[in-house]
């Protein structure tokens, strides 16, 4: 499949959790397939602990690619312009370093899928369940920082002609 053309000024988005292990990861991934080119959707942890198997089979099983993604630590991207920070995690949010720039910090609790116990099948049903919950709410915040975008652009604009 032919790559999107790159849009001039996407919506940049870095999703923060502790590990980088799994919820951000499924942000992260989501958010590419759903938003398309109009998003930069990347994610880091506060402690990276590399990708957990289990992340990449539900995203294999939703047929998510997974292809280039790797556990990445958080400073990597301190110094980098950002439309949104979210944090995906209680213990990132704590401990996620401020972010300079004009930027909106959300925050979007999860139950971390890496800390579950049980049989296989078990762990794996809550790394499902996590990646429906995060893929439902992609699927709301996708149209809100499109519009936010638009709004920002034709204001810009505005001021601009005036």
């Amino acid at each position: 499949m032919p790559s999107e053309p790159a849009v001039p000024n996407p919506i940049r988005v870095l999703f923060v959790c502790t590990g980088n292990s799994a919820r951000s990861i499924m942000a992260e991934t989501l958010l590419r397939q759903r938003g398309g080119p109009a998003f930069e959707a990347h994610s880091a942890g506060t402690d990276p602990r590399g990708i957990n198997p289990l992340t990449l089979r539900v995203l294999a099983e939703a047929g998510l690619p997974a292809e280039g993604l790797r556990s990445k630590f958080v400073a990597e991207f301190l110094n980098e312009p950002w439309d949104y920070v979210v944090t995906v995690c209680d213990r990132a949010r704590n401990a996620c370093p401020v972010f300079p720039g004009s930027h909106a910090s959300l925050h979007w609790g999860y139950e971390d899928p890496a800390e579950a116990v049980g049989t296989k099948a078990e762990r794996l049903a809550v790394f499902r369940r996590v990646l429906t919950q995060i893929s439902e709410r992609i699927g709301l915040f996708v149209p809100v920082a499109q519009r936010a975008a638009a709004e920002r652009m034709a204001a810009g604009h505005a001021a601009a002609g005036s």
